[in-house]
C-alpha cells in the first residue's frame, strides 16, 4: 500500500511537472536540509535518515541563516498562531519544502507526516518500519496545517524506552518531558515523606477512624498550615534545580479512603460537597505562591469528583481518572461510566486545564486479551470535546502483551485526531504489521470484539479469562481464533520476521487457554502440559516478561501451573468434606459458598474464581471428614494479592477432634509481613511427627484485619482469601 502511494505521488508529480518539488533525483540530492533553531535538529536528521533509507541519497544539513533553492527542505519556526504546540505547517513554494512548527515538536511531527503521507513509509514497533525503496524522490504541490487535539500526549509501549524514532513517529510524550523531578501523581510521600516527618509531626498525616495515620501511602492533613509552608519550600527547591520544567504533579498518594477527616479538613470538604473541596483549596494556595507553575492533582476515586463552590486556579491541573469504569462499551453508553462522565461535565465546566488519565489495560492479565479497540476513538472524543488539554491513555504496551503495538499505534493517532477513520487506521496497521497474515488477525479482533458485546459480560481492568470462558472465550469460539491464528501463521510462513510477529501477538490467546484450563476439573494432563511448553517456549523466544502489573514472570506462572494445577500423586482425603464456618461469608462469595475449599480446584491470581473471603476480622472453618481418618498433614492456601487489599493472615492454628467437641490444638503458625508487590499463593502446613487419627479439622484463621502503614489502603479493613484445604 506504501509503495503504491509513493508511486502515484511520483505519477502525479510527473504529469504535473510545474507543480513538483524534487528533493532527490538518480540516488543524489537536489538540495539540502536547512534548519536554524536548535529544537529542529532532531526533524533534520530525522528526514536526512528515512530519505537515505529510501533513496541512497545522503541530504546534507545545514543549520544557520541559508538562503534555500531548489531542492532545499526548509525547517523553521513559526510565531503564527495558529499552527499550535506540537502543531505543523507542510507547503511546497516553487522548487523547495517548507516546514514550520510552533512550540514543541512540531517539525519532528511534520516529518513524519511527510513520510507516512507522501513518501509511503510506516513505523509499527520497536524498529519495525515500512520503508518503499526508490531512486527518486519528488513532492507534489502540498500546502496543510496540522495541529493535535491534545498539547499533551501519553500511552505505554516497550518500544518507547528502546527506540527513539519509534516515541517520536507515535507523537508521545512522557512525564519527565513535562514534570519537574520527575514527580508525576501519587506525589504526596515524596514531597513530604512520612519516614523524615511521621513520627516528629504525625498531625501532618490524615486523620481518621480515632487516629493519625502518618505513612507511606498516608494522605495528608490539608489544612495544615504548617504542612502548606513545609511542601511549598520543598516545591520552590525542585524547580529551581529542575530549569526549563515549570510544572509539577502535588497529587494524593495512590488508595481510596484514606482522606483526612479532622475537624477542618471535614468541614472544608462538607462546605465544598466533594472530598475534592480540602485539596483543590490547598492546590489553589500553592498555584498562588507560584504564580508562573503549573500545579496538577488528581480527581482519583474519592477526589473524582468536583467541588461546588472552589474552582480551580487557571494554573492547577486537573487529572481526572476512570478507573472505576468497565470498558466493553463506550464511557456515555456504560452504566458505569456515567458517574465519571457527571465529574468530566462538572470539572469541564469550572476548569479548562484538564488531563484525563484512561484505562485501557487489564492490570490482573496484561496478557490476557482485552478487546476494546472499538471504545477507543468514542472515548477520546468525548474527552476532546469536554476540552481536556492533555491526556494519558494506559495500556501496559508489553513485550508479548495483548496487541501493544497495533493498541498504541491507534491510540496514537487517535490522539493526535479523534476524527481519523480509527478502522481504517486498524486495517493500515494489521496489513502492514502482519502482511499477508494481516486479515486473519483483523478477523480475529473483529470476531472477539462481537463476542464481547454479545455476551453482556462487563470488561473490567482486573479481569481474568475466566470471567470470559463462557462468553468471548468459550469453547466454540477459542477454536475459532485459533482456526484463525494457524491461517494466519500459514500466510507467513516463509517470513521469519512476520511469522514472529503474528506468534508473538498469539500469546495472550495461549495464556487464556491455560488459565480457562485450570478451572476445569476433567483436565487433558497431556494437552496441557503440551500447551504449557510452548507457552513457556514463546515466552522466552520473545522477550515476555510479565503477566500482570505486579510483574509475575510467564516462566514462573508456567513452573507454578505445574505444581498447583495439574493433578497431584497424593490423594486429598479432605476432597468433597464439608467445611462450616462462625462467621458469614461475604455476600459477594456467598454465591460460591464454602464447597471450593474441598472441590479440588486451586484459585488463580485474580480473586473472582475459586476463592473466598473475609474482611477485616478473624474466622474459625470446622472441616468434618465424615468419618475418622488418618492424618499426616494439613495445607491451607491463601493468597496475597496486595492491590486488591488482600493480605496473607497473621497466624494459622489447626487442631483435631474426633467428636467434634474436644479438640487437641496443634502448632500455630505465624506469618511475616510482607509487601512484596507480587501476587503470592501462600501455603500454610501443618505435618505430624507421626499420623494421628481425627474426623474433625478446626483451622483458626488470625487475619491481619487492617491495611499497615506502607500500604495504600492504609487504616482501611483488608481481606484475607482462602482456597484448597489439603489433608493427607
Amino acid at each position: 500500500m506504501k509503495t503504491f502511494l509513493l508511486t502515484l505521488t511520483l505519477l502525479i508529480t510527473a504529469l504535473c511537472p510545474s507543480a513538483q518539488t524534487r528533493i532527490v533525483k538518480n540516488s543524489h540530492p537536489e538540495g539540502r536540509i536547512i534548519y536554524s533553531d536548535p529544537a529542529d535538529r532532531e526533524a533534520a536528521l530525522l528526514l536526512q535518515d528515512f530519505v537515505e533509507r529510501i533513496s541512497d541519497a545522503r541530504i546534507p544539513i545545514k543549520d544557520g541563516n541559508v538562503k534555500p533553492r531548489k531542492g532545499d527542505v526548509v525547517i523553521r519556526r513559526t510565531a503564527d498562531n495558529t499552527v499550535t504546540e506540537d502543531g505543523f505547517r507542510l507547503s511546497t513554494t516553487p522548487g523547495y519544502l517548507i516546514i514550520e512548527s510552533g512550540n514543541g515538536k512540531g517539525s519532528s511531527y511534520g516529518v513524519v507526516t511527510l513520510l507516512e503521507q507522501w513518501l509511503g513509509c510506516n513505523y509499527w514497533g520497536e524498529n519495525e518500519y515500512t520503508v518503499p525503496r526508490s531512486r527518486d524522490i519528488s513532492l507534489p504541490l502540498i500546502e496543510m496545517t496540522d495541529n493535535p487535539a491534545f498539547r499533551y500526549r501519553q500511552s505505554q509501549n516497550y518500544a518507547l524506552a528502546t527506540d527513539p524514532i519509534y516515541r517520536t513517529w507515535m507523537r508521545l510524550e512522557e512525564p519527565a518531558d513535562e514534570f519537574a523531578g520527575g514527580l508525576w501523581v501519587h506525589t504526596f510521600d515524596r514531597l513530604l515523606p512520612s519516614s523524615v516527618y511521621g513520627k516528629e509531626h504525625p498531625e501532618y498525616y490524615a486523620y481518621f477512624g480515632g487516629k493519625r495515620h502518618p505513612g507511606k501511602a498516608s494522605q495528608w492533613c490539608l489544612t495544615n498550615d504548617e504542612v502548606f509552608e513545609t511542601v511549598a519550600a520543598r516545591i520552590d527547591s525542585i524547580f529551581k534545580a529542575n530549569p526549563g520544567r515549570n510544572m509539577i504533579s502535588v497529587s494524593q498518594n495512590d488508595g481510596n479512603y484514606t482522606n483526612c477527616t479532622c475537624p477542618s479538613c471535614k468541614a472544608l470538604d462538607e462546605e465544598e460537597g466533594a472530598l475534592s473541596g480540602s485539596v483543590i483549596h490547598f492546590m489553589n494556595r500553592l498555584a498562588k505562591r507560584f504564580p508562573d507553575k503549573q500545579f496538577s492533582t488528581l480527581a482519583y476515586l474519592y477526589t473524582m469528583h468536583p467541588p461546588k463552590h472552589v474552582k480551580p486556579l487557571p494554573n492547577v491541573n486537573i487529572m481526572l481518572c476512570d478507573i472505576d469504569c468497565y470498558r466493553e462499551v463506550p464511557l456515555q453508553d456504560n452504566a458505569s461510566g456515567q458517574d465519571f462522565m457527571k465529574a468530566l461535565d462538572g470539572w469541564s465546566k469550572i476548569s479548562d486545564n484538564i488531563f484525563v488519565w484512561d484505562y485501557g489495560i487489564n492490570f490482573d492479565g496484561t496478557s490476557t486479551p482485552f478487546p476494546n479497540f472499538h471504545i477507543i476513538q468514542p472515548n477520546i472524543r468525548t474527552f476532546r470535546d469536554h476540552n481536556v488539554k492533555m491526556h494519558f491513555s494506559q495500556i501496559a504496551g508489553y513485550r508479548g502483551g495483548d496487541m501493544s503495538e497495533l493498541r498504541t499505534y491507534l491510540i496514537s493517532k487517535l490522539m493526535w485526531n479523534p476524527d481519523a477513520n480509527a478502522d481504517s487506521l486498524m486495517h493500515t496497521f494489521v496489513n502492514g504489521y502482519y502482511g499477508e497474515a494481516g486479515p486473519y488477525i483483523y478477523q480475529y479482533l473483529k470476531i472477539m470484539e462481537g463476542a464481547l458485546m454479545g455476551s453482556r459480560i462487563p470488561l473490567w481492568i482486573y479481569d481474568s479469562p475466566v470471567t470470559h470462558k463462557d462468553g468471548m472465550l468459550n469453547p466454540i469460539l477459542r477454536r475459532t481464533y485459533n482456526e484463525l491464528f494457524d491461517k494466519a501463521e500459514q500466510a507467513v510462513a516463509g517470513d521469519s520476521a512476520l511469522l514472529a510477529r503474528v506468534q508473538r501477538s498469539r500469546l495472550p490467546l495461549q495464556y487464556s487457554e491455560l488459565e480457562i484450563a485450570r478451572t476445569d476439573q476433567n483436565k487433558n494432563v497431556d494437552d496441557i502440559n503440551a500447551k504449557l511448553d510452548l507457552f513457556e517456549q514463546r515466552s522466552r523466544r520473545f522477550g515476555l516478561k510479565s503477566i500482570n502489573e505486579r510483574n509475575n514472570s510467564p516462566i514462573d506462572y508456567c513452573n507454578l501451573y505445574r505444581e498447583r494445577y495439574l493433578p497431584r500423586s497424593t490423594a486429598n482425603i479432605a476432597s468433597g468434606a464439608t467445611v462450616t464456618s462462625d462467621l458469614p461469608l461475604n455476600a459477594t462469595y456467598d454465591r460460591l459458598g464454602t464447597k471450593v475449599l474441598t472441590d479440588g480446584l486451586f484459585g488463580g491470581a485474580t480473586y473472582k474464581d475459586s476463592w473466598i473471603g473475609w474482611e477485616g476480622t478473624d474466622v474459625t472453618l470446622t472441616m468434618d471428614l465424615g468419618c475418622e481418618r488418618e492424618i499426616r498433614s494439613i495445607d491451607s492456601d491463601f493468597l496475597q494479592q496486595l492491590g486488591a487489599w488482600i493480605l496473607q493472615p497473621l497466624s494459622v492454628t489447626y487442631s483435631v477432634s474426633s467428636d467434634g467437641k474436644k479438640y487437641s490444638e496443634a502448632q500455630r503458625h505465624e506469618l511475616p509481613e510482607d509487601s512484596d508487590p507480587k501476587v503470592k499463593f501462600v501455603s500454610v502446613k501443618q505435618t505430624f511427627d507421626s499420623p494421628i487419627n481425627a474426623r474433625y479439622i478446626k483451622i483458626e484463621i488470625e487475619g491481619t484485619k487492617q491495611c499497615p502503614h506502607w500500604h495504600y489502603g492504609v487504616g482501611n479493613p483488608c481481606w484475607f482469601f482462602i482456597d484448597e484445604i489439603t489433608v493427607e
